[in-house]
């Protein structure tokens, strides 16, 4: 089994705000450069932690990350 990607805060506002426009999960994971399954992942994951583009503004990539709310996946 392949290992979990890993995406940055920056590529997770990209997948939201890409998600949010309608994008396909498999066309995320082209524009991203992962798989459409870890796309899937994310989203599930940022829909568990209540997350919906656009984000707040005092939402910030070291909000997030100090929070534990969406950790590096």
């Amino acid at each position: 089994m392949p290992a979990k990607r890993e995406l940055t805060m920056r590529q997770l506002r990209h997948l939201l705000r890409l998600h949010h426009e309608g994008v396909s999960a498999r066309e995320i994971g082209r524009r991203l450069g992962v798989a459409r399954s870890t796309v899937q992942d994310n989203l599930k994951r940022v829909a568990l932690a209540g997350l919906q583009w656009p984000l707040p503004a005092d939402v910030t990539d070291d909000a997030l990350e100090g929070s534990g709310a969406c950790q590096r996946f």
